[in-house]
């Protein structure tokens, strides 16, 4: 099974963290941290930076490793090193989703996590407790 991998980005701005709606692909409409594919020889906090530049236009900043999820999908495996942040500058423009969507502890399960994001709000919530 091919083996995808990628980096995803957990902004977290006065105590909530940023969740997107899928605009394209096979899992379009569902929810997900934003961030994307490894490109050769790229680390997976390299790519969170460039991602997050392309897809939201603004500049991360602390990373710091939370979680790597390994999760089957019916057509490949997914690798996903998942980082908390913050937005060093620059204002959300976004270019690749439906929606976003600013949840704090509360609302966290408001909306509907892909599979493999399931696994990295389950390790936000006990990195919170």
């Amino acid at each position: 099974m091919k083996t995808i991998r990628v980096a995803a980005a957990i902004i977290v701005k006065n105590n909530r963290i940023l969740a997107a709606q899928r605009g394209y692909g096979e899992f379009k409409g569902g929810w997900e941290f934003p961030g994307g594919k490894l490109e050769e020889g790229e680390t997976g906090e390299q790519a969170c930076v460039r991602e997050i530049q392309e897809e939201l236009s603004v500049t991360i900043e602390d990373l710091k490793h939370l979680y790597t999820v390994e999760h089957d999908y019916e057509s490949f495996h997914l690798s996903m090193e998942c980082f908390t942040c913050t937005i060093a500058s620059g204002e959300i423009q976004d270019t690749e989703h439906e929606n976003l969507r600013w949840l704090d502890r509360n609302t966290l399960w408001s909306v509907d996590w892909l599979p493999a994001d399931i696994k990295v709000v389950e390790a936000l919530e006990a990195a919170l407790a």
